[in-house]
């Protein structure tokens, strides 16, 4: 009997990884301001330009790395965001890294209210959509096969989308196949 709770137990174990690895390449993870994080930035379009070559999707994760007390999150509606004013605080988050899940279409508005970041340009405006995340441009460098003797054009959009898809198809294949492994090391 315990060894048939311990078999199910990693069933279930390999049924739930199958899952998270399968679903897990359907959400992008943004790290707001990438290296740089969220503090204030050099120029005050720095956000902005982070943000422009960027699709946030349903389902995304927006992650704000910073410590406490240094910066925080600050959620409002365009006129507080473009006056950096805190008259209609939509949420505040200052216990950071904050991560939050982009779960409706349409435009968010965030700032930090530490001093005067905002007025410095730490301010980020996202517009989120119903369809798929993605960080902009997938290769900022020419992608060019081994056997190429001279050099090639940088790929076409559509080299480039079928080289993610490769690469999403490998990470579920990977999920599957591990489950796979569980599922029979649990039949011997």
């Amino acid at each position: 009997m315990q060894q048939a709770k311990m078999h199910l137990s990693l069933l279930v174990l390999a049924a739930v990884g199958c899952s998270f690895m399968m679903s897990s390449v359907s959400a992008m993870t943004h790290v707001v301001g990438g290296g740089h994080g969220w503090r204030v930035p050099l120029n005050q379009t720095f956000f902005e330009e982070w943000a422009k070559p960027r699709t946030f999707g349903v389902g995304d994760k927006l992650v704000f790395p910073y410590r406490p007390g240094w910066n925080n999150v600050v959620v409002v509606k365009k006129e507080e965001f473009e006056a950096c004013g805190q008259k209609d605080v939509i949420n505040m988050y200052y216990n950071g890294p904050t991560i939050l899940k982009l779960r409706e279409i349409g435009d968010y508005y965030y700032y930090c209210g530490v001093g005067k970041h905002c007025e410095a340009g730490q301010k980020l405006h996202i517009k989120i959509v119903a369809g798929e995340g993605s960080s902009g441009s997938a290769f900022p460098f020419k992608l060019v096969s081994k056997e190429a003797a001279a050099p090639t054009p940088a790929a076409s959009t559509h080299d480039v989308t079928s080289a993610l898809s490769s690469a999403t198809f490998a990470v579920q294949n990977f999920g599957m196949v591990f489950g796979l492994l569980a599922f029979s090391l649990l039949l011997l």
